[in-house]
């Protein structure tokens, strides 16, 4: 079995598990509306990268195999029983949240293969929606039953995580107005509002089993590497996924006007960036435009250079893990580390 086959079937099954727990810390309640619109993209799909990631380290850690039912308990390194699910659903309704506040801001009509929430319900609820899943995060952390100290700690690293990502998008945006943006200024915006999360989902688990602090920091260490490549993979496979396959319009970064470690590149290479496409008539940039502008961006090296930066994240990051017991979850998360900058959508 491959590495790529064993992380889909090691997130398909840790998938099945957060989607029922989703399913049952977030019921639909009243107000309907406001639940529906808040699990609407949670029920849309998602891989669940950063949940699955949280319940490797857990299984790392223990080095106990997982169980089947329920998927919840794991011993803490005292003893202790841990509801890590709880942590895992936390990560993911604060990814779901994101994403909905993202949608909003860019005014993108798609996500995940279905309308973006405020589109489908609208500019309102989807604010309140995504509000709601930010408050529940907190909640929902708090029901792992790890002792107080580890918890307050958890909820530190949490709520620390949620204003970076607040502090990353705000960068994001004044981005786009500037044309003198560096690559360390790019990568320190992406490991803001991207990389923070995954740092988050590898950490969490261990301060709530009680790890040390060195293999603590070495697992945030991990998701930021990991968390940075999966952002630079993504600015990638904007530019080479066909819109079906990533849920979105296709090149809709250059439609944007969004800064990437690829345009910044080029930029610094002669290329008319700005040029590449009309953006003042987004719905006339056509698949031929995108084409043409990828062959540009390929011919002065900057998608091969994006891949590049990525490898050496990765390996990074993978080096990081060393503080793990030597084990099958352990390794799973080295395959998830490569499978971020190797998957095509």
């Amino acid at each position: 079995m491959s590495a790529e086959e064993r992380v889909r079937e090691a997130v398909a099954g840790r998938r099945e598990e957060v989607n029922a727990a989703i399913g049952e810390q977030l019921p639909i309640q009243r107000p309907e509306q406001l639940y529906e619109a808040s699990r609407y993209l949670l029920d849309a799909g998602g891989k669940r990268l950063r949940p699955t990631v949280l319940l490797l380290v857990a299984e790392a850690l223990t080095d106990i195999e997982p169980q089947s039912e329920p998927y919840r308990s794991f011993p803490g390194l005292d003893g202790s029983p841990i509801d890590v699910m709880s942590a895992a659903v936390s990560i993911e309704v604060i990814q779901s949240f994101t994403l909905i506040h993202d949608d909003i801001m860019d005014d993108d009509d798609l996500r995940r293969g279905v309308p973006a929430v405020h589109r489908e319900y609208d500019v309102e609820t989807a604010i309140l929606a995504g509000d709601t899943l930010y408050s529940k995060a907190f909640e929902f952390m708090l029901e792992t039953d790890a002792l107080p100290e580890r918890q307050v700690r958890a909820l530190d690293e949490l709520a620390t995580t949620c204003t970076e990502i607040c502090e990353g998008q705000a960068f994001d945006v004044s981005f786009e107005t500037r044309r003198d943006v560096t690559t360390d200024e790019y990568l320190e915006m992406v490991e803001l509002k991207t990389a923070v999360l995954y740092a988050a989902a590898a950490a969490i688990p261990a301060i709530l089993l009680g790890a040390d602090d060195e293999v603590v920091d070495a697992l945030h260490g991990y998701g930021l590497d990991i968390g940075r490549a999966f952002q630079i993979q993504d600015d990638v496979l904007d530019l080479t996924t066909p819109s079906e396959k990533l849920g979105k319009q296709r090149g809709s970064d250059l439609v944007e006007g969004k800064q990437t470690v690829i345009t910044l590149h080029a930029r610094d290479n002669g290329v008319d960036v700005d040029g590449l496409v009309d953006a003042d008539d987004p719905e006339a940039v056509t698949e031929a435009a995108i084409d043409d502008a990828v062959a540009e961006l390929e011919g002065v090296g900057s998608i091969e250079y994006a891949r590049d930066l990525a490898q050496e994240l990765v390996a990074s990051g993978k080096e990081r893990l060393e503080h793990l017991p030597e084990n099958e979850a352990r390794g799973l998360l080295c395959d998830v580390a490569d499978f971020l900058i190797e998957r095509e959508y």
